[in-house]
Parts: C-alpha cells; structure tokens; sequence
C-alpha cells in the first residue's frame, strides 16, 4: 500500500487550523478549565472515530447517496449548535440574576464581619463559597466530552472528508478499508495533538473569564457564536 502521506497531512493541519463548531467547543471548554478542554478534545476525536470506521465499512458512502439521510444528519448537527448556543445564553442570565441574588446576604456578610459578628462572617464564607461556576460540578467533564463528540459525529463536513478528501490520496484514488483507516488514524492522531497544544494555550485566557465583565462578553459571543453556525449549517447546500 503506498499513500502520499506528506501531502494528506499538510492538508488534515489546515483542515485543524480553520476554525469551526469543535475549535469554539474546546476553546471555551479549555477558558473553563484544562481538564474541560482535554475533555471535549478527546470527544471530538472519538466522533472522527465514528466517521472513520463508517467510512471503511462504506456506511458513509450509503449515507451521502441519500439525501434524506444527508440532510437529516445536517440539521440534527445544526440543531445541535443551536441548542449549545441558546443554552450558553440562558446559562450566562441565569449566572447574572444569580450574582445579583447573591449580593445582598455578602454584604450582610460583610458588615457582620465588620460588627465583629463571628456567626455572620461564616455566613458569608459559606455563601460565598456557593457561587462558583459550573465547571466545579462533577458532571462537568463528562458534560465537555459529549459535548465534542456530538459536534464532531454529527457534522456532516467530517464524513464528507473521508468520502472526498481522503480518497485523493491513495494510490487507486479509492478508500479501501485499510488505507482509510491508516490516514484516519494519522488524521485523529494529528488532531488529538493540535487539540491538546489548543488547550494549553486556551488555559491562558482563564484570567479574562474570571472576571465577571469578561465572562459576560465571552459567554454572550460564544453563545451567538454557537447559534450562527448552527444556521450556516443549516443553510449549507
């Protein structure tokens, strides 16, 4: 078997460079928290896994004949970005009323700290304690994983890469099983790399998020973000 695998690697690194529904999941999940990110990388790369086992055995090839099935996957992948972008949006107004609800007892807290009220000042430790995000809950990371694998698996752009793109660079200009699960492999390898050096440096904008003026603009753009590339999706021919 012989592959141009110099050529299909250059092109599988700008397909990763060129930002899209999995760059925004794993960005804003890594600006939560790194395990988040690594979470939602890996999600991603077990949907590709999905796409490429289903190419080897000529389901995706069945599925893009049919434009029922086609379009089907289509929208459920833009009703999917749709829904992360609504529930971004509800999820930062729910934060917001949270933060103005929580004021009043922390400045009770405070003056009771001030009057030297000792029963006050734990109040306040205890309420303040309470008003961490959602990245501190235990389902979170799990929530960051099927998050990256629905947006991967039900975007009909990564089957479509393994029906079109790879294809041109076996020998014979087809997809046999083995060569399509050799460039798939090198394919999610590439990415599980890119994704995890993302991560690294997505970490970093933690300190703009934290701060509740910041995070209000990051989760509305994200959240807008996430719906425009639902209706692009949708509105793809």
């Amino acid at each position: 078997m012989s592959v141009d695998l110099t050529g299909f690697l250059g092109v599988v690194l700008l397909a990763y460079l060129v930002p899209g529904p999995d760059f925004l999941v794993i960005v804003r999940a890594a600006a939560r928290r790194a395990a988040l990110g690594r979470a939602a990388a890996l999600g991603a790369q077990t949907g590709l896994c999905v796409h490429m086992c289903a190419a080897s055995l000529g389901l995706s090839a069945l599925a893009a004949g049919s434009a029922f099935a086609f379009t089907a996957v289509r929208l459920a992948g833009a009703a999917y970005l749709t829904y992360l972008g609504v529930r971004v949006l509800l999820g930062d107004r729910r934060t917001a009323r949270e933060g103005a609800a929580g004021a009043a007892p922390q400045a009770r807290a405070r003056h009771g700290a001030a009057t030297g009220s000792g029963h006050l000042r734990q109040d306040g430790a205890a309420i303040g304690s309470g008003t961490g995000t959602s990245a501190d809950v235990p389902g979170s990371r799990r929530d960051s994983f099927v998050q990256g694998f629905l947006t991967n698996v039900l975007n009909p752009k990564a089957a479509l890469f393994f029906l079109s793109v790879l294809p041109q660079f076996t020998r014979h200009g087809g997809a046999p099983a083995r060569e399509v699960l050799l460039l798939g492999g090198l394919d999610i390898a590439v990415g599980v790399v890119y994704w995890l050096l993302l991560v690294r440096v997505a970490t970093r904008l933690r300190a703009l998020p934290a701060r509740p003026a910041w995070r209000r603009r990051w989760e509305r753009t994200t959240g807008w973000l996430f719906i425009a590339l639902g209706v692009g999706v949708a509105t793809a021919q």
